[in-house]
């Protein structure tokens, strides 16, 4: 593939909304095809007019705690990440949480899903979160390679999340974060 050209990363609007619900859906058939049962693969994938509504209804939401960011390459949406306040049990006020990363298969190794995870990090620090954690599919050892190189670690929590299509096996990751002010996105790398 052809340099994607520049990216760049703002809040996501509902006008994005198909396009990111396409990209979740080849994400998940490019990055879970070989590690989760067929079926629970075509179950998700079934449920994208359901996940359209539920990030339209959030969008829309003031009050929801979530930021949705948008990777963008000629005005096209490619990759979205969702972050806000941890959802753990364990969790607590200083800890914040990127809830999901996609990105549409065709950029991947483009430094595009660099400049998306660097800007939902900078979204947690940017509201003041002291330490972030994520859930990432255990056997997703590319995944897992990548939020490593970011500077994220295991923390021994695990959990399963059995569907009618197969089970989910997650590992959590954590980082503590680094104090600064601003509020802005940063501009993508490079």
């Amino acid at each position: 593939m052809a340099d994607p050209g520049p990216v760049r990363i703002r809040l996501a609007r509902e006008a994005d909304i198909p396009a990111l619900v396409d990209a979740h859906a080849r994400s998940w058939r490019a990055s879970y095809g070989d590690l989760l049962p067929a079926g629970l693969i075509e179950d998700v994938l079934a449920a994208r007019d359901a996940r359209a509504e539920r990030w339209r209804t959030r969008l829309a939401d003031p009050s929801d705690p979530g930021a949705f960011l948008v990777a963008e390459i000629a005005g096209q949406a490619v990759g979205l990440a969702i972050t806000g306040p941890s959802r753990d049990e364990d969790g607590d006020a200083a800890t914040g949480e990127v809830y999901a990363i996609y990105l549409d298969p065709g950029v991947i190794g483009r430094g595009v899903g660099r400049a998306l995870f660097a800007a939902a990090v900078a979204d947690l620090v940017s509201r003041g979160f002291e330490r972030a954690i994520l859930w990432v599919l255990s056997d997703n050892m590319r995944a897992r390679r990548f939020y490593e190189a970011a500077g994220w670690r295991p923390d021994g929590a695990t959990k399963r999340d059995v569907r009618d299509g197969g089970t989910l096996d997650g590992t959590r990751y954590r980082r503590e974060l680094p104090r600064r002010g601003g509020g802005k996105l940063p501009p993508p790398p490079g």
